[in-house]
């Protein structure tokens, strides 16, 4: 049997999502032939193209005449500036033409929308990507506002998506007649196809924007290509559809899967080749012959975590993807810049409390954690396979002790990389386990501050502080590791003043420059919540939508509070904004709104307080282990020198002080010993005549401890 796993349109634009290269190498080790598309790049690559533009613009002549628009008239003046930059512009974004930043960069070489008008000149080949960026997202502007409303830069028909009760409203969007978009996705589609010859697609649906083009694209399968079964499954699918009673997305899909997609989809091609029966499918829904919607849970175990084999992104990677840079921020461009191999640490989430979060689904309640040295395999397989050295860990919340063991794999095996990945602000990630994960690779973690407000923190359970989050934040930037904060205004029961003071927490820690970068989205409650399973607690009441068989996951309610959320979002967003450059830090929170607001509570200095008085501080107990991370330090007549790459120190000691320090780093080495229990450098420190907590006050200490010397 032969399978294509096909990611629609659209995602992310610089790097493959992962779902089918998970899939890939499980179906592969089972027997299948497998091949796998990202139609989301495939379709980019050819709208901004010379050939897509000519598209481009034979489809809007054919539909307005000049003078109509004025945004056209413009597009239509300057056809043959956009044909002549077009395949440069892509070219330089894909990797493969650098040499075109100093015509990017030239005054009056690419044509000028709104959006390149307002960007500042640019000199460096960062200023250049961020032009290409702006110059496609200005054509992107004019195919959705023109050619395709359903069309974003980055996903399709997201807002169809959105909860559709019924889908009758889905289904009357795909009946529209074909977009360019579309078609131009559906030549494409015919074209692998035609090639390739499956006889199973499985489409991964992983966020709103991708499911009309996976629906569109089994449409046009079954309209042509009726011999090849379809498969959607994804974390749209596992959000959205489980409570799916709607035949006619069976006109589409064959088969819809829920949760981790391998089993399912094994036991789909078992029943295809007639190997077990309908009832032996696992998390499925099927079209039964009475032409209802049948589920079937089966009985098979998922696999666990350390048994997956590593990501397989052969067939996704060999096609260059546009590496974007539509903002300057440092932390918030890893999101658009440059390829990220992609790959999970542990399934679902160690904490799974967060009222907000949809624990009670499998892909957040079922958490379980690989092995280090189980994921060192694989990252070294995937760097031998990709020959990237960029990993994004896409976990819910990494787990800090796999992290910390994760890091010591690494570093003991010189494997060098860079990561970034999802995590808690919780105690555990200290400043000398920030120091580990920073020699190990990490660059930078994203987390969940969401209120900034501790009694909102602690309504949501979220296991945190403010001060807390502040402390962890400032650990990582000392170990040089960004830090980007998810925020979240208009949760059930907070209060206007909360929300003030949350900006203002929020002020503080970006003045403190422990914050790089945040993002505020307003609260939306979801179906598989502890606030959506018990609105009562929350003082909340849900009023919709009325389920008619299809979606159901974002929930409308009423609540009896002061103020519209809605009226904070501009100010909050402007104010982050202004922070990530360093902007409109010393204003007062009430100035980013049109209205009168309370004073914050907090004091202007309290978080940069709290996080002094948490520095300094190291934790020792029966369960910590002492780990040198730095150079061999050399004995140079009476002095010992101990090097790293900022420079060296050379101590005076005696002979014997030194082969005591020697030994003890030696031991404690992380290539050579993975370091030592608190019990066995006080049993050194014994045999030696020393005492341990002499040495644990000493100055020399102290010193070593700036130069490797880490309590983890």
């Amino acid at each position: 049997m032969k399978i294509l796993l096909i990611t629609p349109p659209f995602t992310q634009l610089n790097t493959p999502y992962p779902a089918t290269a998970y899939l890939k190498p499980i179906l592969e080790r089972e027997g299948y032939n497998v091949r796998q598309i990202d139609l989301g790049n495939l379709t980019a690559r050819r709208i901004f193209s010379f050939s897509g533009l000519i598209r481009l613009f034979d489809d809007l002549e054919t539909r307005y005449s000049r003078g109509e628009y004025a945004g056209l008239d413009r597009f239509f003046s300057l056809r043959d500036v956009y044909l002549s930059t077009i395949d440069a512009v892509a070219s330089f974004l894909k990797g493969t033409n650098d040499s075109a930043s100093y015509l990017i960069n030239r005054p009056g070489w690419l044509p000028e929308g709104e959006r390149l008008e307002a960007a500042r000149p640019g000199k460096s080949f960062d200023d250049a990507r961020h032009r290409a960026t702006l110059y496609l997202e200005e054509i992107s502007d004019i195919i959705t506002a023109y050619c395709d409303s359903s069309y974003g830069f980055s996903r399709y028909a997201e807002r169809i998506a959105l909860s559709p009760p019924s889908f009758e409203p889905v289904e009357a969007e795909l009946k529209k007649p074909l977009s360019l978009i579309r078609i131009l996705s559906r030549e494409i589609l015919r074209e692998i196809l035609e090639y390739e010859k499956p006889d199973l697609c499985g489409f991964s649906v992983p966020f709103p924007g991708n499911l009309l083009g996976a629906l569109d694209g089994a449409s046009f399968i079954k309209e042509n290509y009726s011999e090849i079964t379809t498969v959607m499954g994804g974390g749209y699918v596992n959000t959205e559809l489980r409570e799916l009673d709607s035949p006619a997305l069976f006109r589409y899909m064959d088969f819809v899967t829920l949760d981790d997609g391998e089993r399912p989809f094994i036991n789909i091609c078992r029943y295809i080749k007639k190997q077990i029966s309908l009832s032996d499918l696992a998390r499925t829904y099927v079209l039964s012959d009475e032409e209802c919607v049948c589920y079937i849970e089966g009985s098979d175990k998922d696999y666990r975590q350390c048994d997956l084999p590593a990501p397989d992104y052969s067939g996704l990677l060999e096609e260059p993807y546009f590496s974007l840079l539509p903002f300057s921020n440092p932390m918030h461009r890893l999101w658009s810049d440059g390829k990220w191999v992609k790959m999970t640490l542990a399934h679902g989430c160690y904490w799974h409390r967060c009222a907000f979060c949809d624990t009670s689904l499998d892909y957040i309640k079922r958490f379980d954690s690989d092995k280090a040295s189980s994921l060192a395999d694989k990252i070294e397989q995937l760097i031998e396979k990709t020959g990237l050295r960029s990993f994004h860990f896409v976990d819910e919340a990494a787990p800090p002790s796999l992290l910390k063991s994760l890091a010591i794999e690494l570093i003991r095996r010189k494997i060098s990389i860079s990561w970034w990945t999802n995590i808690r602000f919780e105690k555990s990630f200290t400043a000398d386990l920030c120091r580990l994960l920073a020699a190990s690779g990490c660059i930078a973690v994203s987390g969940g501050l969401e209120v900034a407000s501790d009694r909102m923190l602690e309504l949501m359970d979220k296991g945190m502080t403010v001060s807390r989050a502040a402390s962890v934040a400032d650990s990582f930037h000392s170990a040089g590791i960004m830090v980007h904060a998810y925020l979240m205004y208009g949760f059930p029961g907070q209060t206007v003043q909360e929300i003030i003071d949350a900006l203002e927490n929020v002020r503080q820690l970006f003045r403190e420059k422990l914050l790089d970068s945040a993002f505020w989205h307003q609260f939306a409650l979801t179906a598989h919540s502890p606030v959506g399973g018990n609105p009562d607690r929350f003082g909340i009441n849900i009023t919709g939508p009325r389920h008619a068989g299809f979606a159901r996951n974002d929930l409308e309610y009423t609540e009896g509070r002061e103020y519209d959320p809605d009226q904070f979002a501009e100010g909050l967003s402007a104010a982050v904004r202004s922070y990530m450059t360093e902007q409109g830090l010393d204003l007062p929170v009430g100035k980013w709104f049109p209205f009168r607001t309370p004073k914050p509570r907090p004091k202007r200095d309290s978080i940069g307080r709290a996080v002094e008085a948490g520095r300094n501080t190291r934790e020792i107990d029966d369960h910590s282990r002492f780990i040198w991370i730095g150079g061999n330090p050399l004995w140079n007549g009476s002095q010992m020198e101990i090097h790293d790459t900022d420079g060296a120190e050379r101590i005076f000691m005696k002979k014997k002080d030194w082969i005591f320090l020697s030994e003890l780093l030696k031991i404690c080495h992380i290539r050579d010993h993975g370091g030592v229990t608190t019990g066995e450098l006080e049993d050194f420190c014994r045999e030696s005549d020393r005492d341990l907590s002499e040495l644990l006050r000493s100055d020399l200490f102290r010193l070593f401890s700036t130069y490797g010397l880490l309590i983890i």
